[in-house]
């Protein structure tokens, strides 16, 4: 059975700092592609970063360009998003989501995940 557990969210003042991590289990880690979700109350899930699991190749979407860094511990089946420089429109629950690498879809589009966690909560203050 697949688990995608995510953790490390928590409240966190404008400016400041947060490391979420997401612990896969259940699937051949490195047949895979994880991406983070971020979903700001009231609004449709976004992608907002995403790393393959073989060869380690990054993306990010524009809005966090520069202050987010996604990484992976293969031994660990986990991946890992650090959030720097947060800002209000940071708020929001964030899920880990994975797909099959050879998967035709964009790596940001939703629909296009085979599995998903249940979410870690980032609530960014002033």
């Amino acid at each position: 059975e697949v688990h995608l557990v995510e953790s490390g969210g928590g409240l966190v003042q404008a400016g400041g700092s947060l490391r979420l991590s997401c612990a896969a289990s259940g699937f051949t880690f490195d047949d895979y592609r994880i991406t983070w979700f971020h979903q700001a109350p009231g609004k449709e899930r976004e992608g907002v970063s995403s790393i393959n699991l073989d060869d380690g190749n990054t993306y990010y979407a524009d809005s966090v360009e520069g202050r987010f860094t996604i990484s992976k511990d293969n031994a660990k089946n986990m991946v890992f998003l650090q959030m720097s420089s947060l800002t209000l429109e940071d708020t929001g629950t964030y899920y880990c989501a994975a797909a099959d690498q050879d998967s035709d879809y964009d790596a940001f589009t939703p629909h296009g995940m085979e599995f998903w966690g249940k979410g870690t909560l980032v609530t960014v203050s002033i």
